[in-house]
């Protein structure tokens, strides 16, 4: 007895082959795979796009009881951490605390808007003195003479847990407008 394939409608129909079915085992195997692979490419392409800004972090100044009792602004070192993708980079940099005022601490950059350079307190003067091109500020860091184009920055502050934090930023030099740096 013969076998013979069977016809729909006059159209031969092969059967199905070992060879047919492993070349669509394969491609499903590399679809599958080329997948896989694709995922974390395509995260990687489109981090950029999907991280979220990254926000400034608090760095604390110090117990809030060092500063309740000042009369003239104190320079304090803080350290900043910065983390740009996978590498975190530690830093120090200095700010002025300001006596509070109604309860509410007011921290200033040491950085002149003027073209950077470090603004330090003048105890005998009363006053912010930029070394570099004769800038003054008052105790507030109101701008007073000189080539700065705006009074000292202020940067976010608060208290949590008894610790003075502030949040610093960098601004953009020579613009009358207080304006920070990404």
């Amino acid at each position: 007895m013969e076998l013979t394939p069977q016809t729909n409608e006059g159209v031969k129909v092969e059967p199905k082959n070992r060879r047919s079915f492993l070349l669509a085992l394969f491609g499903l195997s590399g679809a599958g795979v080329s997948a896989l692979l694709a995922v974390p490419l395509v995260r990687f392409v489109t981090y950029p796009l999907r991280r979220r800004a990254a926000a400034n972090t608090w760095s604390e100044v110090g117990p809030v009881q060092d500063f309740v009792a000042i009369t003239a602004p104190v320079a304090k070192t803080i350290m900043l951490e910065r983390r740009d993708a996978w590498q975190t980079t530690s830093s120090q940099t200095a700010v002025y605390v300001l006596p509070s005022r109604a309860g509410q601490f007011r921290i200033l950059s040491p950085i002149c808007p003027h073209l950077g350079c470090s603004v330090r307190w003048v105890d005998d003067q009363n006053k912010f003195i930029c070394p570099c091109h004769a800038g003054l500020f008052t105790a507030d860091g109101e701008r007073i003479a000189g080539p700065p184009p705006r009074s000292m920055d202020s940067l976010e502050a608060k208290v949590e847990d008894g610790v003075l934090k502030v949040r610093y930023q960098y601004f953009r030099q020579l613009v009358s407008s207080k304006e920070t740096m990404a």
